[in-house]
């Protein structure tokens, strides 16, 4: 079972030029849909855990299941846990088999955040698992931020040891992505900046759906209301995977896929009260979904 952390993950998609999709979950058939549209593509996948959604699965117990799931699975695969508000919350998931953890240490000051993101490391690789950190919010003089400085992280990624960093170029979490009139496109002069002072170190892009048009129709014709969504050009994805982008995270899209197609199918299937009737055409959405971003988008498909 090709459990494995994100280290040597990383290291392939940079030096192949594509990047490694992690999906966010909430349920154990979300899970299933993750590895076998990933298997399909022949594509590293990483399934990601708010600590919001891993208190509602089993913790505990969630390395065991997502093991009895993947047993004829042969792509490598992480277990991670998406924005970790503390140095305890990444502990616990290290313990339970957790192989990827993100400590998300950025409201504090620089020096906090390299305190806690430190601690987080030391911990995780005496037990073989890769840490994310993330630097963002705060410029050079400790002045607040939308975006990272780039001349913060090659100071930040030395001191704290991390494998991974979350950068802030212009993505966003929610379905407004930009401001209104702002420019639809990334801080590439951070990406490049960072590139040349750290070649080969692995950054992140959180907050990348890109919010299809045909989803939030879906979804809003059968009883949601999402207004006025604005989500990441998909060229501008793989223009950073390209790059040195090696984690794009997507919650939005997988979850309104997910949700559009579970209200739409309570809607149209009336003669059944059997659970499956009604999971089964979100279960087929959120499959659709990654293997386009793995094969349309991130460019991890049939790489290795």
């Amino acid at each position: 079972m090709p459990l494995v952390n994100t280290k040597k993950m990383f290291e392939k998609a940079y030096q192949n030029a594509y990047a490694v999709g992690s999906f966010n979950v909430d349920t154990l058939k979300m899970c299933q849909a993750i590895l076998l549209a990933s298997e399909e593509a022949k594509s590293p996948v990483i399934i990601a855990f708010s600590e919001g959604s891993r208190d509602f699965m089993h913790p505990g117990n969630i390395k065991s299941l997502i093991l009895e799931i993947s047993k004829n699975i042969s792509i490598d695969f992480a277990i991670h846990l998406d924005h970790g508000r503390s140095v305890e919350a990444c502990k616990s998931a290290i313990d339970e088999g957790f192989t990827s953890v993100m400590i998300d240490a950025s409201k504090y000051s620089y020096e906090e955040n390299i305190k806690h993101t430190k601690e987080v490391v030391e911990y995780a690789h005496k037990y073989g698992a890769t840490v994310e950190g993330e630097l963002g919010g705060l410029d050079a003089n400790g002045e607040a931020s939308r975006f990272t400085d780039p001349k913060l992280v090659k100071d930040y990624v030395t001191r704290t040891g991390i494998d991974s960093l979350a950068v802030s170029v212009g993505t966003g979490h929610g379905t407004t992505k930009f401001k209104e009139n702002e420019k639809l496109d990334l801080k590439w002069d951070i990406l490049e900046s960072i590139q040349k002072d750290l070649p080969g170190f692995p950054l992140v892009l959180h907050g990348s759906s890109s919010i299809p048009k045909q989803e939030i129709e879906i979804f809003n014709s059968y009883g949601g209301k999402i207004d006025n969504p604005v989500g990441i050009p998909e060229e501008l994805l793989t223009r950073a995977a390209k790059m040195n982008v090696c984690k794009i995270n997507i919650g939005t899209d997988f979850r309104v896929a997910y949700t559009g197609a579970l209200r739409k199918s309570l809607f149209e299937i009336q003669n059944h009260y059997e659970p499956r009737y009604f999971l089964v055409p979100a279960y087929k959405a959120i499959y659709d979904v990654v293997l386009y971003k793995e094969e349309k988008v991130f460019l991890s498909a049939r790489k290795d």
